[in-house]
């Protein structure tokens, strides 16, 4: 019996171990899914197709990554706010195409839609140190633009793309006027272990200190770490039905970031899930992220197409 019980033991710890092993060596492919089962890599549509004026842009990430985006652009033109959008970790940007077409119906702006490197039509793998640098490169492009308002680019991220947003705020202070995080995770580990519930045991959590996994993971894409040094509003959108990212994180991002932050906002959606918040919250959804950019990312004054917007908020207030 005790042999029984020493190798059920050994056994289990065995699993343990090859779990976590597996986990280390492949965890990009857990966090990053660029290609959907049974899809291929390439856009299966582009903004053309749902009549939308767009531009092809390809940028450069700071360690020469060739980049692919599209910056589309609300009809008629006009000076209204520029969001600089970022997914979530699976497929890519062109099934986000209907999102944003409703967005600049109903927020009358433009929208730049960013492929993470590895992702559609961009070159490279995707790693969290790889796509700070290409959200970087997406604002710096933003900011050299003469066709919009370089005052009023405001950040919306959902999912994975909270965190990355949330980085490229902190990080930003003067470039982005706004963040918008719709179901957000606190952090990769804390995802982890709700996925895979052995972990937790490997995971450092608060005064207990960190553990194994902690010195590992090379996407820890820790918001819950980041959100509190975030300066500029912040607009919380959560959907209570979420069954991949558990409500309660956002709430928990949103806890830490009013303890040095007062310009935040939280708003939750009582039947929204992961993807379809801004479906199923219908005109309330909207409506708080138009109040949101009404208070915080205000037009300040008129300009036609032609206009050369001025970065400097002196300037622009004059």
């Amino acid at each position: 019996m005790v042999s029984f019980l020493k190798a059920l033991v050994y056994g289990a710890g065995g699993v343990v171990v090859v779990g976590m092993v597996a986990l280390v060596a492949f965890q990009e492919r857990l966090v990053y899914v660029p290609v959907l089962p049974g899809l291929a890599r390439a856009y299966p549509i582009t903004p053309a197709r749902l009549h939308l004026d767009y531009e092809d842009v390809t940028l450069h990430a700071a360690d020469g990554v060739r980049l692919h985006a599209w910056f589309v652009k609300h009809l008629p033109s006009k000076p209204g706010p520029t969001i600089l959008f970022f997914q979530e970790n699976a497929g890519n940007i062109a099934h986000r195409l209907e999102f944003v077409r409703i967005m600049m119906q109903r927020l009358q702006c433009n929208v730049f839609m960013l492929s993470y490197r590895g992702y559609g039509e961009s070159d490279g793998y995707p790693s969290q140190h790889g796509i700070i640098m290409d959200a970087q490169a997406a604002l710096d492009h933003l900011t050299q633009r003469t066709d919009i308002d370089t005052s009023r680019i405001v950040v919306f991220g959902r999912s994975l793309g909270g965190a990355v947003g949330a980085m490229l705020a902190r990080n930003n202070p003067d470039k982005v006027s706004a963040l918008v995080l719709e179901n957000t995770f606190t952090s990769i580990l804390d995802m982890a272990a709700i996925m895979f519930p052995f972990l937790k045991w490997f995971i450092g959590n608060g005064s207990k200190g960190p553990k194994l996994l902690n010195y590992v993971v090379r996407s820890p894409w820790s918001t819950i770490d980041i959100i509190g040094k975030v300066g500029q509003p912040i607009l919380f959108l959560s959907g209570l039905q979420d069954e991949l990212v558990p409500p309660a994180h956002m709430q928990m991002l949103y806890t830490k970031a009013i303890e040095n932050n007062s310009d935040c906002r939280f708003v939750d959606f009582p039947n929204g899930m992961h993807m379809d918040t801004w479906f199923s919250g219908g005109d309330r959804y909207w409506r708080a992220i138009q109040l949101f950019l009404d208070h915080y990312a205000p037009e300040i004054r008129d300009c036609n197409l032609n206009c050369k917007f001025d970065n400097d908020k002196d300037d622009a207030a004059g």
